[in-house]
């Protein structure tokens, strides 16, 4: 593309009329491009789930824009870390026009090595002044390699190696040529390289559009006035996020919760206590007191946890209206000592980074309930609850996997039952894979998916329920569970009652279940697998629950006629 030859040449000022229009501009620009990934991708998990994000970062690594439905565990951190540790590497000066980098490296994003970040500069000169910043798009690959299918899956690695293979910040095209042995190793390196290539293809397709659609917005508006927008804006997101925090109590607040085992220390609880300090506009998340790094995969980075768990506590509860970029991230600072199971090491296992994520945001905003008693809800399901089938297809023998989080109930608020079902905080408004979809792909039937009765915590406000997902299985297939807040229920507050913990049940024949919370288990034709999710906690005391809306509970189905006697003394009398 050519290139404005006096883009940088404008004055820095912009009047606020322009300064919108940019912004606007910048904010659609991740939109389309998230729409161009949705229908160009291959793997179900990005075309239809949506496990990626989109965004534009500023020269230095800062969060300029993102895609309105950009998983919030990427959004937080995942596309600056990346670029940053290219900047570190590389310099301004070696990430010229038409590079392409990416990067999954433990040490860096602190993530499971499936989410693979790629970028590319976006330039209006070679000189390190025309450097505008970089059009970045994180994806879940299918598959890395790994000692399970799916890479991250297993409950039970003990170090990064055994979860896949590392790119660590590695050039996929040098100005506009790819680097074929790079395209070799990825190739070599998954069980499904159609999909993960293609996906790959739609990944690098979504930033050389985004890229050019940023250079057309600054030979519009000129570079310069795009840099004082950005900054314009930024400074609004970071005094709404600093009002908001302005209006807590100065004070320290803490909360504790815990995880069921790292997998490997089985029965073994791991602490998550966590001091959140207001001191005026700003807010510190202390994790000093929560457990040291693990053996199991629970572990995540410094960035891609300690960072995003804090970010994305802190945007939820003070601005969630307002833009996610770097102004509103500016008031958080983050305590977490190297060692930490949210700080782990390079070669730490971190399969299951995700994992915990929900729940460390969910003690976060404990810690703040009595603060904020009008804006802090009772616990959600809190747990990714992932369970993977995999396999060989009946006929020609190649590799399927189905890989799924599960939706489960949020808390309850002060003033109304508790939404859902819906996915975890951490994964923000990734979508169900169709049904037809998933049987047409996979030797499964799906017999039924509906709300699960009395899983919501009871209260003046119930919590949200969770469901009940029944798959009958047509081949040999292998099953990986992984559920965690089974001990740690999703908890109520003033009073509230827990939401049910979650749990997967292979029923055969007339025996008795399988219960699996962590595990993995062979599956044979006509096995059926009951996926039960956790429901969300109950807000107040559930005696002060309206009588009409208990009624109107067990008319529904929500409740059943044992639990509105039991837990609210209502039954079906009138």
């Amino acid at each position: 593309m050519n290139r404005p030859a006096a883009m940088d040449t404008v004055s820095p000022a912009v009047d606020p009329i322009t300064a919108e229009i940019i912004m606007h501009g910048l904010s659609a620009i991740p939109n389309l491009v998230d729409k161009n990934v949705t229908r160009t991708a291959y793997s179900f998990l990005i075309s239809e789930y949506k496990d990626y994000a989109v965004g534009i970062v500023d020269a230095d690594g800062r969060l300029i824009s993102q895609c309105k439905g950009g998983l919030p565990i990427f959004c937080a951190n995942a596309l600056c870390a990346a670029v940053k540790d290219g900047l570190r590497i590389y310099g301004k000066d070696r990430l010229q026009q038409d590079d392409v980098v990416i990067s999954n490296c433990a040490a860096t994003m602190g993530q499971h090595l499936n989410n693979v970040v790629m970028y590319t500069p976006v330039r209006t000169s070679a000189a390190d002044a025309g450097l505008l910043g970089f059009m970045v798009i994180v994806m879940h690959w299918l598959d890395v390699g790994g000692i399970t299918v799916g890479s991250c899956q297993s409950p039970y690695t003990t170090d990064v190696f055994q979860e896949g293979i590392q790119f660590p910040t590695v050039k996929l095209l040098a100005g506009g040529r790819r680097v074929e042995e790079i395209y070799r190793i990825i190739e070599s390196n998954t069980r499904f390289p159609k999909l993960v290539l293609g996906d790959l293809e739609s990944q690098l397709a979504g930033c050389l559009a985004g890229r050019d659609m940023i250079l057309e917005l600054a030979r519009r508006y000129g570079s310069s006035e795009m840099r004082a927008a950005v900054e314009m804006f930024w400074s609004k997101s970071e005094r709404a996020m600093r009002d908001c925090i302005r209006r807590i109590p100065d004070g320290v607040y803490r909360a504790a919760s815990f995880l069921d085992d790292d997998g490997i220390t089985r029965d073994q609880p791991v602490p998550i206590d966590i001091a959140v300090k207001i001191a005026g506009d700003e807010i510190t998340i202390d994790y000093s007191g929560i457990a040291d790094q693990l053996r199991g995969p629970l572990n995540a980075g410094y960035e891609g946890g300690a960072v995003a768990a804090a970010r994305i506590a802190c945007k939820y509860l003070f601005a969630p209206h307002e833009p996610a970029n770097d102004g509103a991230y500016r008031p958080i600072n983050i305590v977490c000592p190297p060692g930490k199971f949210l700080s782990a090491g390079p070669t730490a296992p971190i399969g299951g980074s995700g994992f915990s994520i929900p729940t460390v945001v969910d003690t976060i905003l404990r810690a703040l309930a009595p603060a904020l008693p009008e804006r802090v809800p009772a616990a959600h399901h809190g747990t990714y609850s992932v369970h993977v089938i995999t396999g060989r297809m009946p006929g020609d023998g190649s590799w399927f996997q189905h890989l799924e989080s599960t939706i489960g109930g949020w808390g309850a608020a002060r003033d109304r039952d508790g939404p859902g079902p819906f996915r975890s905080n951490a994964h923000g408004d990734t979508k169900e894979v169709p049904v037809e979809l998933q049987e047409a792909s996979h030797p499964y039937i799906v017999e039924c998916v509906r709300l699960r009765q009395d899983s919501g915590g009871a209260g003046r406000f119930r919590g949200g329920l969770g469901v009940e997902k029944r798959y009958r299985v047509l081949a040999p297939c292998h099953l990986v569970v992984s559920i965690e807040r089974t001990k740690c229920r999703p908890w109520g507050l003033d009073g509230g009652r827990e939401g049910a913990a979650g749990r997967v049940e292979i029923v055969r024949g007339d025996a008795d279940p399988i219960v699996l919370t962590k595990g993995e288990v062979d599956l044979k034709p006509d096995d059926c697998v009951r996926v039960l999710t956790a429901g969300g906690g109950g807000y107040g005391p559930p005696q002060e629950r309206d009588r009409q809306r208990v009624l109107g509970d067990l008319r529904d189905g929500y409740v059943s006629r044992q639990a509105a006697q039991d837990e609210y003394g209502v039954g079906l009398e009138e």
